[in-house]
Order: C-alpha cells, then structure tokens, then sequence
C-alpha cells in the first residue's frame, strides 16, 4: 500500500479586499512571514515549513460563518495558547462560541482553525485510544459533536443548467 501523509501546504481562493487583513493577521498576529507574492497571490509560511497561498479574486464575500458539510477545519499550536488568544482576539477575529475546551475562531479569510497547546497531549485524536484521559476525551468528543450541530449548516443550491 503506498504511503500517504497531509503535505506542508494549503491554499484558498478569497475575496480581494480581504488582502490586507490576511496579511496582518497571518504575519502580525501568527507571525507568518510573506515568502512569495504577486498581484494574483501571496505564499505565507507559518514557522519552519509550511506554507498557505492566498489567491485573490473577484469572488463573493462568505465571511459570514455557515459551516458546510465539506468545510475543513484546520488545528493550529502555540506554546503560549493565552497570549495567542488574546493577540487573536485583540485582531478581532471570529470566535466561534462552542461548549469546548479549546479555542476556535474564524480568519480572515474564512479558514476555521482550533487553537491548541503545543505540548498537550493529543494522543487520543491520534488513534492512541487508551490513557488516563480517555473517559474526558470522550466527552469532549461528545461535545464537539453537539456544538457542530448546533452550528448553521449551509445549504448550497444548484443553478439550474440552461437547456
């Protein structure tokens, strides 16, 4: 069977006018560094080695947050999870109120990113399993499970095709 593994690297297409506030947030507020960029994208890479590229087009704004049932939720770490809160929050970004023990906001964007510890233990999401915290982790599994839910569920229509 061959190997796969999730790359270094992502992308988003975004309205134009989002440009600006991608940059500070991405580079000021997560201490992104712009690697590439031209007058169609820019490649932000966040720490050592990965990579998100921002198209810029003509498209209509989605800021307004409506999970879909494709959306995909990314987890960022810190090893200062308080202060990167409050950087996060003082931007004024989307917090996306859940019943979780973790932090989860909406960037600029639209990207919808966990915050967790660098150092915690994630063992449980990892297939692990087992641990002192398997009863706790189930419940929080639980509710995530509830808070997505309760969350507004996009419903896209298909334009009828034109005979």
């Amino acid at each position: 069977m061959p190997k796969v593994t999730i790359g270094n690297a992502s992308a988003a297409t975004v309205p134009r006018q989002d440009r600006d506030r991608i940059r500070k947030f991405y580079c000021n507020v997560l201490s992104g560094k712009i690697v590439k960029e031209d007058n169609e994208k820019d490649t932000i890479r966040l720490e050592d080695n990965f990579f998100i590229v921002f198209r810029y087009k003509d498209v209509p704004d989605e800021s307004e947050f409506l999970r879909s049932s494709r959306s995909v939720w990314l987890q960022i770490k810190s090893d200062d999870v308080e202060e990167t809160i409050r950087k996060i929050l003082d931007f004024g970004v989307k917090k996306l109120d859940m019943a979780l023990p973790h932090f989860y906001f909406q960037a600029p964007g639209g990207q919808v990113f966990q915050l967790v510890g660098i150092n915690e233990d994630r063992s449980y999401y990892e297939g692990a399993g087992g641990g002192a915290n398997l009863a706790k982790e189930k419940e929080v599994e639980a509710l995530k499970e509830k808070a997505m839910s309760e969350l507004p569920l996009r419903h896209h229509q298909k334009k009828s095709a034109k005979l």
